[in-house]
């Protein structure tokens, strides 16, 4: 009896899971219909900038620029990629402090981290078609053309933003404890610049850090033409691993500021 009762709890769990899952997914999809204008908005700030950066860098270093616009728009497609992803997990765990909803989110059976897990996946799926539509612009804009193998570039540039969410855990749990430190949160999408054009082959310590090493396979991938079976074991191995170490490092972060944050009583405050 207790076996089949165990097995019944399973299916009822997985069930449960699939179920959020879902939910997670379609309110994301929902967001992104009903509110098209902040999409477009997203869509037409990110154009705007690369805009000035293209025509900008014409005016003043001419054919300098042309000679390495492949590889700034496959740096500027991945940058957009990574502040959306980090805003959209970050700016949502502090909506949520503010609202006073945080609390309904733990008190469930799933908790709050899982929900926050899956919402950034979603924002991830969501970030990328945007990113596509800014590569695409960007593509026509410049006359440039890349090699754009779907399973290496969408492989390569997830992995590459998981640890992107790993830091928008930890920042979301540094915002469930400290309340108002979105200014100091905002710094650290500036920092994702120099991670992206971080010189990994003159100084290959430098893969261990969030958007490095993917920003090199990335550029390797959609320049070079190199496919995600033509990279070694070892460059896809410092990938997932850096990924993966990232996420779940800011996944406990988050994990821990939330039980500190009940110990404290300061969970509901804002």
């Amino acid at each position: 009896m207790s076996s089949h009762q165990n097995a019944v709890g399973e299916r009822q769990q997985t069930a449960g899971y699939l179920q959020l899952i879902k939910a997670v997914l379609y309110r994301e999809f929902l967001l992104f219909v009903r509110y098209p204008a902040n999409a477009v908005g997203g869509v037409f700030i990110s154009l705007f900038f690369f805009g000035v950066l293209f025509f900008g860098g014409q005016v003043l270093s001419g054919q300098a620029l042309n000679d390495s616009l492949e590889g700034i728009i496959v740096g500027y497609f991945l940058w957009t990629l990574s502040i959306g992803s980090y805003q959209s997990l970050a700016n949502d765990i502090g909506s949520e402090v503010q609202w006073g909803t945080l609390e309904r989110h733990i008190m469930t059976p799933f908790g709050f981290a899982p929900v926050a897990l899956l919402k950034g996946a979603a924002k991830v799926v969501r970030t990328f078609i945007t990113s596509a539509v800014v590569l695409v612009v960007m593509l026509v804009l410049t006359g440039t053309t890349l090699a754009l193998n779907i399973v290496t570039t969408v492989t390569i540039a997830t992995l590459s933003v998981l640890s992107v969410l790993g830091l928008g855990f930890a920042a979301g749990g540094i915002t469930v404890l400290y309340k108002r430190v979105g200014n100091w949160l905002n710094l650290l999408q500036f920092l994702f610049i120099p991670l992206i054009s971080a010189p990994i082959v003159e100084q290959p310590l430098l893969r261990i850090l969030p958007l490095a090493h993917g920003s090199g396979l990335l550029q390797r991938a959609m320049v070079d033409g190199t496919r995600l079976w033509e990279f070694s074991a070892v460059e896809l191995g410092t990938l997932v691993a850096v990924a993966f170490g990232y996420l779940i490092g800011g996944y406990l972060v988050f994990q821990y500021a939330t039980k500190r944050a009940r110990r404290l009583g300061v969970l509901g405050d804002y």
